[in-house]
């Protein structure tokens, strides 16, 4: 069974340490400490990782991210990515192929990949217990450190 985790993006991003960092691989312009600790569960226990994020969809680790910028899926309108654009970059990025998907995000990530994933798409959310981001943090931590997921 092949296994690919969705991360989400986060606010804080390398422009805000480095603002003429310039264009940058996606696996590098999110610098929260959440969506690293997420990388590094991605990284740990999956076959394949994406960023997902409201601006550019789906995003590879080596897909290039042109500048910052400040947009969630909780924004409403102008700006976020069409259902019909993911489920496009899905067949083009060959994200089609997995059986199991391990969500990272919250709730409204999750809503926006119901309406995007295959359904027979086995999701799992690890997180999907937890009460705050320092919840989720230390659970992220604690399972790349002891090299189990759960």
């Amino acid at each position: 069974m092949s296994t690919l985790c969705i991360l989400p993006c986060g606010a804080k991003k390398i422009w805000d340490r480095v603002p003429d960092a310039g264009p940058t691989a996606a696996r590098y312009a999110y610098a929260g400490a959440f969506h690293k600790a997420c990388q590094a569960y991605a990284e740990a226990f999956s076959d394949r990782w994406v960023i997902i994020s409201a601006k550019h969809g789906f995003l590879l680790p080596e897909d290039i991210v042109p500048d910052n910028y400040d947009l969630g899926f909780q924004h409403k309108g102008k700006g976020i990515v069409s259902c019909e654009r993911l489920k496009r970059q899905i067949a083009d990025k060959g994200l089609d192929d997995y059986t199991e998907v391990i969500v990272l995000g919250g709730k409204k990530i999750v809503k926006v990949l119901s309406e995007v994933l295959d359904p027979a798409c086995k999701l799992s959310r690890p997180l999907g217990d937890c009460k705050g981001i320092g919840y989720m943090l230390q659970k992220l931590n604690r399972a790349v450190e002891l090299g189990k997921p759960d």
